[in-house]
């Protein structure tokens, strides 16, 4: 077991809490990152693209000039994509970009980014997240406290709303609840901020998806 300190919002260490090895302390595998994050960004793409062929556009159909005789080439329509106004050749079409990589491989990729935080000391667990009023000055304040960097992604519990609505105004910094984290937000931030509690559901969340896994392969 990952022992960790944990504190408070004034760097205080107030205690320690024991997270698993596999999720906190894994081997990095930095590839599993480049494919997380790349199918992450293909299913942000819209997919909206789309161009009019020479059947969708206006124009006559009608043969332009007879077939031989005129030294010009054998066009029997104005929509062809050789002509202004015409249809484009091989247009692109709407489509989904998205794809889902293996459960096994998301689980992975996950733990091997939270570990990549404990290992490079950017990971701070406090007891609680408690701000006394829902002010982004106090929130930054706290966040000086706490020595994080630049850019900070803060966990707690979704229904922590002074944290939230505190931290909505900040460029640099990014609230998430336990079951929202995932591997491009994650490394796209220099410090990680963790609850007591949202490591606890950090940690069941990765290892309940490795006994699915695991059980999968069994029935199989």
């Amino acid at each position: 077991m990952a022992k960790l300190d944990v504190f408070n919002l004034k760097r205080e260490k107030v205690g320690s809490v024991d997270l698993s090895d596999e999720v906190f302390a894994a081997e990095v595998n930095e590839h599993l990152f480049y494919e997380i994050v790349k199918a992450q960004l293909a299913s942000r793409r819209q997919g909206t693209a789309a161009a009019k062929n020479r059947s969708a556009v206006s124009g006559s159909t009608k043969k332009m000039y007879k077939q031989k005789g005129t030294g010009n080439a054998r066009h029997g329509s104005k929509r062809a994509p050789v002509y202004v106004g015409g249809g484009q050749a091989h247009p692109p079409r709407p489509r989904d970009w998205g794809y889902r990589p293996p459960r096994q491989m998301r689980v992975a990729a996950l733990a091997s980014a939270l570990s990549k935080f404990q290992k490079e000391g950017r990971l701070v667990i406090v007891d609680a997240f408690a701000l006394a009023e829902t002010k982004t000055k106090g929130l930054l304040a706290s966040l000086a406290t706490l020595k994080t960097n630049k850019k900070t992604l803060v966990v707690d519990a979704s229904s922590n709303d002074k944290l939230r609505l505190s931290i909505r105004n900040c460029q640099d910094h990014q609230f998430l609840p336990p079951e929202g984290v995932n591997v491009y937000d994650l490394l796209r931030h220099d410090t990680l901020v963790l609850s007591q509690a949202a490591a606890k559901a950090l940690e069941a969340r990765v290892l309940g998806n490795e006994k699915r896994t695991n059980s999968q392969k069994k029935e199989a």
